[in-house]
């Protein structure tokens, strides 16, 4: 790959991935105007404060059944798609409205019970829930780290709003955190996973999970790379967004300076047979694993910052039938699982 002026250009201001630079600050409140395409309401401002208990059990309409109560929860029965207390769930699918809406509304959508109870536990203030009507018994137990108004709704209702069928049958809106700086997540840090331009959200979020399960002390993204908390990437990785500390580079071109000025030994994951196995790498006390996006691979500058190449060894078998690498997600566990071996372990 050519150097960066060969790169593609960068995100306009209402992107798929994410853009190079990320704001200091997320604005709390979703912009008065959206795409006219969006066949439901949205309201100008997100109100300032849930209401009450018997304000909100008002607002359910006449002829909604009552959906029983859960201890602690506040149940609200809605019926219709294009109520503006929804607004946090139109079309979950549509990943250019989700990326500009959440960003500006500073907010992110768990999905699933157990997804919804990690992010309650690291932290993550709850905005509000959704759930169908079918689930709502098995939310009791958030009562203790909720307090969000919980709005219940016929499956097709949800599938309406959401333009998916929500099998899971409860979303969270959460409150996003300011994201902590690289300096933070590389303090304490001994291995880390450093991706560049990873665009798939789900293979972030499975990468993420694969390092969080195996010990990596921290995530570094290049600033196109895909974002953690979009709800593919939360899904995916079980909530392990939520359990492994993670920042964003503001800049590509010199973003890999601070590790190396960290003392970071820097390894670059490449497919190429000829690079250095991973399992015969030498590790420093400090490693940075660098992994490139899903067609190209890491680009020539950071082929070319990095200390060394490595690769994870392929039978030679399978590359004699064209099986000359595994997809990055793979690579990712395959190769997390050797990173964490202890200095000591490589001498040979």
């Amino acid at each position: 790959m050519n150097d960066i002026s060969a790169r593609l250009p960068a995100f306009p201001a209402i992107p798929s991935t994410v853009p190079r630079a990320i704001p200091s600050a997320i604005p709390s409140a979703i912009p008065s105007t959206v795409p006219r395409a969006i066949p439901i309401a949205i309201p100008s401002a997100v109100p300032s404060a849930i209401p009450s208990g018997a304000q909100q059990r008002s607002r359910g309409g006449a002829g909604v059944r009552d959906t029983g109560g859960v201890a602690g929860l506040i149940p609200v029965p809605v019926r219709d798609a294009g109520d503006p207390r929804l607004a946090d769930y139109v079309r979950l699918t549509d990943a250019s409205l989700r990326t500009s809406l959440e960003a500006a509304s500073g907010l992110f959508v768990a999905e699933g019970e157990k997804v919804i109870r990690r992010a309650i536990a690291a932290g993550y203030p709850v905005r509000s829930i959704l759930v169908t009507e079918d689930k709502l018994a098995g939310l009791a137990g958030l009562a203790s780290g909720c307090a969000a108004p919980v709005y219940v709704l016929p499956a097709a209702v949800a599938r309406q709003l959401t333009g998916y069928q929500v099998h899971r049958g409860a979303l969270a809106s959460m409150a996003r955190r300011p994201l902590p700086s690289v300096a933070e997540v590389i303090a304490g840090a001994k291995r880390l996973v450093v991706l560049e331009d990873l665009v798939d959200h789900g293979n972030v979020g499975a990468i993420f999970r694969c390092a969080a399960a195996l010990g990596v002390g921290g995530v570094i993204l290049s600033p196109r790379c895909a974002d953690p908390l979009y709800r593919r990437a939360v899904k995916v990785s079980m909530g392990a967004v939520f359990a492994i500390r993670y920042a964003r580079m503001a800049h590509w071109h010199d973003g890999l300076a601070a590790l190396r000025a960290a003392g970071f030994q820097l390894l670059a994951l490449t497919p190429d047979q000829s690079a250095v196995p991973l399992d015969d790498a030498g590790l420093g006390q400090r490693v940075a694993l660098l992994l490139g996006s899903e067609g190209d691979g890491l680009s020539s500058r950071w082929m070319h910052e990095a200390d060394q190449a490595v690769c994870i060894p392929m039978s030679s078998a399978a590359m004699a039938l064209g099986v000359d690498s595994l997809n990055v997600v793979a690579a990712a566990a395959v190769a997390c699982h050797g990173l964490m071996r202890s200095p000591q372990d490589t001498a040979r």
